[in-house]
């Protein structure tokens, strides 16, 4: 039997919200994605711990499917 490997999609984020007057485990999470200015994007792989830290911060973020 053949093993199939399952590689990680990609995720491009963009961010489109400012982190001035937000809660300081956001901001962190914003930089934690590479992330700390305005109109920054990002490729990231599609794993569950960068989904936890894009649903943490959604309101900041526009998300598009790549991969």
């Amino acid at each position: 039997m053949a093993e199939q490997k399952t590689t990680p999609g990609t995720v491009r984020v963009t961010q489109t919200g400012s982190p001035i007057r937000r809660r300081n485990d956001q901001r962190q999470t914003l930089v934690g994605l590479g992330l700390n200015k305005m109109h920054r994007t990002r490729e990231l792989e599609d794993t569950p711990a960068v989904r936890g830290m894009i649903d943490k911060v959604k309101h900041l973020l526009r998300v598009e499917e790549t991969g």
